[in-house]
């Protein structure tokens, strides 16, 4: 659908629509004005505006801006632009409104994954009006690109950022220490014999001894030939040095598993990917060439077709996961961070599909949205509505549900009813599909294009007449005891409180995040929030009679951090047998209790708001999970839900097949922390719900949830899910159902960076990267793998080692990539990526790892049903490069062997400085912390050393006696504490016998015909 072209010189040619009103000579004329720089004021909350130079950078791909203390980082990506705004509309504006700024000189530009603002004020109106042509234009830009041309620019701009930053004399050339200290930055290890041996290459003008950028560009290509790729490439060509047409159509067929390879497709893949005419001319595709496609967004683990709708939206709305959002309004913690209509706009068009308003009586009549019983800013009711009108469908056309939490009185909740029906209009009228079944909730294709309402609803019982009627007033506070609760005071003590426990609350929150960023229980935030509360409370009764003072200031942030370090938190159990007790003593006394054993609230609500709720009607979690119609919604706290999964697992999963759940955050997690989603999936709760302003792993593995179809925000359950009954927790939860064996290999990896917070940045030591693979999906798919420590190589490692996962629900599994670089001490994390396992492509892949340019892994993958109660071993030889080149020759194999795993250490200058030496107890405590995870057996030999292995048994079998002997051993221990081995394919047409025997000689490519995703392994009971 993209309406960008390409001439034939390459250079884009942007949306007509776009140049309407903006000739090329004037977005020409605004792209210069910005690149020579434009002095402007930079307003920033609760400070003055500061006065900088702002300009756009050469390659048009940054704003850039300075002085600044940031030096390099002061920087916006124009990638990360969300949206352009005209005039003073932001938050910072209007807190900034004493400044009395001409709207026409003033605009903001919001980038970056939490809406961030930058909020600018020119000297004239004609600047502002040129910065906001020429961002709108790059932008424009941008989002017409296709795929490749994308992966192509980025890498452009990658390769002139990192040319620019090495050179430090800033001459425009790059000298022989300069191109040392880049490859340390780079990770690269390389003896300075052999960088003086390409420098000398690439060095070809007439200025001997210094790099321009053209011949970096050579350089750099020379020393990022890819061992793998070349190997890979002449196991397919003969050992010729390029691909003929007929070759690369063999290894898409064969090794991509793409079905249909027409001429015309590969020839049009030569076409765009060869550089050199000759090659082109002959139709044959050389190693430069298979390289940039190999690393083209076609070879991505990602399945291309997944960023369309590609799933039957025909169903009704129970059989689908949804993407929903709590607390949407909020930009930080829950509880002194700003509220923005911003964020709606931003999550609506990220995929989101279910967005929450809390409703508060505001002053003039005009309800208001913020969290109730705390210090965040509102933000009018009004406003929210419009956003949400104006973002909901921009690229979206699929339902979204408006789930309001309702805390006005009647006059406030009328003026909700007629906000909703003014600005939403037909988006509410839901009577065509009202008309259709009513004992089921449509589909969200019926659906499309509207906007239901998830609140409560008059009892049934009422007469039609009656305009109000009263309803349960459960809500997501009622978590937290009353005298948690912030409650209001004068205007002088809220500032004074505001400003002390926000650097306390910032302090304490930077102290949770040092450690592993992979551990998600390191911080306990119900004793966080228990001892911020009862400070605050003790300092606002303090502030109403005077200042604070310094020693009650060291007083409150003591008993802070002794609340932290407590181990106040209860487990989930016991909590859920108190409040059990606790609602059965209620009872019997009579009255209408709550969980927390509180009677329960109720309150008055206006028949006009009622009557907007059609199919999502919000019920008490309290009633029993038997009852009620295909229109209510139960909503849960994450430990109330926690508690029915672990206790009634089988119940709420029948549940969901009828009816809508909702799952939010504790309202304990005050620093806006998020839970692990797939716990709630695995019992098919369509709505779970996540702060979508707290970046991380749950983050990371929602993003992977909905991206499988389409990133639509609705994601189509599993059958056994939708339909029948099983155990989420059972060793084998779906026994007749068939599993899935992935057997990943890791081969090596590129451009693997520094860890993010290095202390010593890009002066750093080079590091030592592992690969660790996890399965999150049922319980008893749950695990890692990891490879091996590569020691000081982070350019370009070679792991060339097999991980296999036995999955019995792989449709709601994801697979995680994470790089850690390895240290005696601990380990560093340096990136990841998440795929859900439907959106993995088989074959050779690479992937890139999220949020980093050329950072990626080079995997194989392999996917094979299993059919059966054991696990059968199964081998499959051209799982691996090697066996191409014929295991019956030897000195081949164990060469190629060589090559892919020889010591980092033999190419270490032993002359160059800076260099760490390793003692003995290092290696031994590099190898102790890089150890799998306990429980799981880690495949260590490579599969294409198990290959050799076989082929030279005979010969071997003295030398390797003793170590056959250990092996046994241990592997009769692993047996006993783990039955199953892992599954490693077999073609269909190899004897099982005689490969156990080893005795079975590897095949040619040319004899093995057979379709690995087409085999299928049955095992006899």
């Amino acid at each position: 659908m993209s309406s960008r072209v390409v001439s034939r010189k390459g250079e884009p040619q942007y949306r007509r629509h776009f140049l309407t009103d903006n000739s090329s000579f004037h977005v020409e004329r605004c792209m210069s004005v910005m690149q020579s720089g434009t002095q402007m004021v930079k307003l920033k909350a609760g400070s003055k505006g500061l006065v900088r130079l702002f300009y756009l950078d050469e390659h048009r791909s940054c704003i850039r801006w300075k002085p600044s203390r940031k030096s390099d980082k002061a920087k916006i990506s124009i990638d990360s632009l969300y949206k352009v705004t005209e005039g003073g509309q932001s938050d910072i504006f209007h807190r900034h409104a004493e400044g009395n700024f001409d709207p026409a000189c003033c605009f903001t530009v919001y980038h970056g994954n939490h809406m961030e603002s930058l909020d600018l004020v020119t000297s004239n109106a004609e600047e502002a009006r040129t910065w906001i042509t020429g961002l709108r234009y790059l932008m424009a830009g941008i989002s017409d690109e296709d795929s490749l041309a994308k992966r192509q620019r980025t890498h452009d701009q990658w390769m002139k950022q990192t040319f620019e930053e090495a050179d430090k004399n800033g001459d425009g050339l790059l000298n022989i220490d300069e191109i040392y200290q880049l490859l340390h930055k780079l990770n690269v290890n390389l003896p300075r014999r052999k960088v003086k041996q390409m420098f000398q290459e690439a060095d070809t003008d007439d200025q001997q001894g210094t790099l321009t950028y053209e011949e970096f560009l050579v350089f750099y290509k020379m020393m990022s030939l890819r061992r793998d790729l070349f190997l890979l490439m002449m196991a397919y060509s003969e050992r010729k040095d390029h691909l003929t047409a007929e070759e690369l159509a063999n290894f898409l067929h064969t090794e991509q598993k793409i079905a249909s390879v027409t001429p015309e497709y590969v020839a049009e893949i030569i076409d765009k990917f060869e550089v050199s005419e000759e090659n082109k001319q002959g139709g044959v595709m050389g190693i430069e060439a298979f390289t940039s496609f190999m690393r083209s967004p076609t070879c991505d683990i990602f399945n291309p077709l997944h960023h369309e709708v590609n799933q039957d939206m025909e169903q009704p709305l129970c059989n689908y996961f949804i993407a929903s959002s709590h607390n949407t309004y909020l930009t930080g913690d829950q509880l002194l961070s700003h509220s923005k209509t911003d964020m709606y706009a931003w999550v609506l068009q990220s995929g989101c599909r279910c967005v929450e308003v809390d409703c508060w009586d505001g002053p003039d009549g005009e309800p208001m949205v913020q969290h109730g019983y705390t210090l965040t800013s509102k933000i009018p009711f009004k406003s929210v509505i419009e956003a949400i009108n104006k973002y909901a469908f921009v690229n979206n056309p699929y339902p979204v549900i408006l789930s309001i939490e309702n805390h006005c009185n009647i006059q406030q909740q009328k003026k909700i009813a007629q906000y909703l029906r003014e600005i939403f209009g037909d988006k509410l009228d839901v009577g065509e599909a009202l008309s259709r079944d009513s004992t089921t909730l449509p589909s969200p294709h019926s659906l499309q294009g509207k906007i239901l309402i998830k609140g409560k609803r008059l009892p049934a019982y009422l007469s039609a007449d009656a305009e109000e009627g009263e309803v349960s007033d459960d809500d997501s506070a009622d978590e937290i005891e009353e005298d948690f609760k912030l409650k209001s005071s004068n205007g002088n003590g809220h500032h004074q409180v505001e400003s002390h426990i926000r650097k306390k609350l910032d302090s304490l929150l930077k102290e949770s995040r040092i450690g592993d960023k992979e551990d998600t229980d390191s911080f306990s935030i119900r004793a966080l929030l228990r001892a911020t509360h009862q400070g605050l409370q003790k300092n606002l009764r303090q502030s109403s009679k005077g200042v604070l003072r310094k020693s009650q200031s060291r007083s409150f942030i003591t008993t802070l951090k002794q609340k932290r370090h407590s181990k106040s938190r209860l487990s989930c159990q016991t909590v859920d047998k108190e409040e059990d007790s606790q609602e059965r003593s209620g009872r019997e006394a009579g009255g209408q209790f709550n969980r927390g054993g509180r009677k329960r609230k109720t309150m008055k609500l206006s028949r006009d708001l009622s009557n907007l709720v059609v199919f999502t009607n919000s019920v008490a979690s309290q009633e029993c999970l038997n009852e009620g119609t295909p229109g209510d919604v139960l909503s849960f706290s994450e430990t109330r839900a926690q508690s029915l999964v672990h206790h009634r697992s089988e119940q709420f999963l029948a549940f969901n097949q009828r009816q809508l759940s909702r799952i939010y955050p504790s309202a304990y997690r005050i620093d806006s922390s998020n839970f692990n989603p797939q716990f709630y999936w695995n019992v098919g709760c369509q709505l779970v719900a996540l702060n979508y302003q707290t970046e991380g792993r749950m983050m990371q593995l929602n993003r992977a949830k909905f991206k499988v179809n389409g990133g639509i925000g609705y994601v189509l359950k599993p059958p056994p899910m939708c339909k029948g009954s099983f155990n989420p927790f059972s060793d084998d939860p779906l026994p007749a159902y068939p599993k899935k064996q992935l057997i990943l290999k890791i081969i090596s990896g590129q451009h693997l960076p520094k860890p993010p917070d290095s202390m010593l940045g890009d002066r750093g030591e080079i590091i030592d990267p592992f690969v660790e693979v996890e399965i999150i999906g049922l319980p008893v798919d749950c695990c890692k793998e990891q490879t091996r420590v590569v020691d000081d190589n982070g350019f370009n490692p070679v792991w060339e080692e097999t991980l296999s996962f036995t999955l019995h629900m792989a449709e709601v599994a994801l697979v995680r990539f994470l790089v850690w670089d390895h240290d005696p001490i601990g380990r560093d994390f340096i990136g990841q990526r998440t795929v859900a396992f439907n959106s993995l492509m088989p074959g050779y892949r690479h992937v890139y790892l999220e949020g980093l340019t050329e950072a990626s892994i080079f995997v194989h993958v392999s996917v094979h049903d299993v059919y059966g109660k054991w696990i059968p071993l199964v081998l499959n030889p051209s799982f691996t490069i090697m066996h191409f080149l014929g295991s019956n020759k030897g000195h081949h194999l164990r060469g190629i062997r060589g090559l892919f795993n020889r010591s980092s250490k033999s190419s270490v200058d032993t002359n160059s400085n800076g260099l760490r030496k390793r003692s003995i107890s290092d290696h031994l405590l590099r190898r102790t912390a890089s150890a799998p995870a306990k429980g799981r057996k880690k495949t260590k030999m490579a599969l294409s050393e198990s290959v050799a292995s076989i082929s030279d048994q005979k010969t071997c079998t003295g030398a390797a006696s003793g170590e056959e002997g250990v092996s046994e051993k241990d592997r009769g221990a692993e047996k006993r504490l783990q039955p199953r081995g892992p599954l490693i394919h077999r073609p269909v047409s190899m004897p099982l016998d005689r490969l156990l025997q080893g005795q079975l000689s590897l095949c040619s490519p040319d004899k093995e015909q057979h379709d690995m995703d087409a085999d299928i392994v049955t095992v006899e009971n």
